[in-house]
């Protein structure tokens, strides 16, 4: 095993590009199969070397809390359904965060512990003491506090998804005071461990670390979520660098800043979609919080709709040249990605032209429309997203909007006084004809009633989408009632 030792840093590099090679290939659909294998291996690397290369490892504790963790892992991705996904992905950054803040945890106990047993009785025993420099707490603090707030961030992220009882919005011109006293508490607590190593200033940064992770999500609004599940994940990755620079891991401070930055990335071309800045997302107040501007008296003012039926709906698709299916949560939640592929490929059977349209901030979580439609093998090359199929909409004979509410909202473009005017939308209310699949006319994740449920074009079904979905394809192929 001196073989490794002595050539650990060269296999660091190669996990490093490997690690690079893993987004390039995360980067586009039909890469993303041997981006995520370049990625097994490039961790598989990283831990194997990481675990020869440390000095005097408890075998045992490494391999259980390993095997644990396997076992743990295997067993929730084989169970987990995509509409938990997103609060699966949110609880597995907190698991990132609190693992940088036990590391900041370990670190610091260890070298107090060295500095009470005092550099004449380490050297007896063989041991070197090198007594933690300025950076080296500079780079705890980091770690630490970055870490801690990412770990309730993400806790309440993951209640608010999965709706969680205890995850309550909070709201009230008090937040914004005590988010500020926390956070300066916080600095002031680090700042003076950075000086001083004072252990009680550490354990009050990390306190109040947490507690501001708490607070500082707890406000946000549900349409915002995603943004935040994307900024939360480039914080886990900039906690992970912070704890790598502690214990001088070069792997550990490469893939940290890849998710770091990747994150950080991805959330800049949410808010770009949503026309919204990270800090208004973070600090200004939410989407997510009225239920409907026309429900500050207790109830929605009533507004007409058309509705039809699954059989109407198969008609005019079948006698349509072109459709473009809009998926949203709802799609997810009923469980139809499977249902609406079988649906798209029966119409192209019959020569109408389908696509997908995807916004960028569709579902709970980045991508999280994307994975849906992968997962049920639908063409990459038929999947389009917002800013190139937004000018075919109105050639496009009928639109099927499956679940989708805030994306394809008109309000975004009409009216000033909407929370979301100025957002990128999908402007499916150009189209000929607009379908619209809900189970009633209740406000998206958002809280916003939606125009396009009351354009005179639009026709909606209501129901379970995998179940009105099928219908509309036995209406099709002749095998309804």
């Amino acid at each position: 095993m001196e073989f490794i030792r002595e050539y650990a840093d060269w296999f660091y590099l190669i996990g490093a590009v490997l690690f690079i090679l893993t987004l390039r290939g995360l980067s586009g659909p039909k890469t993303a199969i041997a981006g995520n294998r370049y990625g097994m291996i490039a961790m598989a690397i990283a831990v194997v070397t990481t675990f020869f290369v440390a000095e005097n490892p408890v075998v045992w504790m490494i391999l259980a809390a390993m095997a644990a963790g396997a076992v743990v892992g295997i067993a929730r991705a084989r169970t987990v359904p995509m509409t938990q996904m997103p609060e699966t992905v949110a609880l597995m950054h907190s698991l990132v965060g609190l693992a940088a803040v036990l590391i900041a945890v370990a670190a610091i106990i260890h070298n107090n512990k060295l500095v009470e047993l005092g550099p004449d009785l380490l050297a007896a025993n063989g041991v070197t003491f090198y007594e933690m420099s300025k950076v080296h707490l500079f780079e705890l603090f980091v770690g630490c506090f970055v870490g801690a707030i990412t770990f309730t961030a993400s806790v309440f992220a993951y209640g608010k998804l999965a709706a969680k009882k205890w995850a309550k919005t909070i709201s009230g011109g008090w937040v914004k005071p005590v988010q500020a006293l926390i956070f300066i508490a916080m600095l002031a607590a680090g700042i003076h461990f950075f000086l001083t190593g004072s252990m009680t200033s550490f354990w009050a940064m990390t306190g109040l670390a947490l507690a501001f992770g708490w607070v500082w999500i707890a406000p946000v609004g549900g349409g915002d979520m995603p943004v935040v599940v994307s900024l939360l994940n480039s914080f886990s990755g900039w906690a992970a660098a912070g704890i790598g620079f502690t214990l001088e891991n070069n792997m550990l401070i490469v893939a940290g800043s890849l998710v770091g930055s990747s994150g950080a990335i991805l959330s800049y071309i949410m808010c770009k979609a949503m026309n919204r800045s990270i800090i208004n997302v973070l600090f200004g107040g939410a989407m997510g919080g009225a239920a409907a501007p026309t429900a500050a008296t207790g109830a929605q003012v009533q507004r007409n709709y058309r509705s039809g039926s699954a059989d109407d709906a198969g008609f005019l698709m079948s006698n349509a040249d072109s459709v473009v299916i809009v998926p949203g949560y709802g799609m997810a939640q009923g469980r139809a990605q499977n249902a609406v592929k079988e649906l798209a490929n029966l119409l192209k059977e019959q020569g109408v032209t389908v696509r997908f349209a995807i916004h960028p901030v569709a579902g709970r979580m980045p991508g999280h429309m994307n994975v849906l439609l992968a997962e049920a093998d639908v063409p990459y090359e038929d999947i389009l997203e917002m800013d190139e199929i937004n000018s075919d909409f109105p050639a496009t004979d009928v639109v099927l909007v499956i679940g989708a509410n805030d994306v394809v909202n008109p309000a975004a473009k009409d009216d000033p006084n909407s929370p979301i005017y100025g957002m990128p939308i999908l402007e499916a209310h150009k189209a000929r004809t607009i379908m619209v699949i809900k189970r009633s006319m209740a406000t998206g994740y958002a809280g916003l009633d939606n125009d396009l449920f009351y354009n005179d074009k639009t026709m909606m079904i209501f129901g379970d989408a995998k179940k009105v979905v099928e219908d509309m394809t036995k209406a099709i192929n002749g095998t309804g009632h």
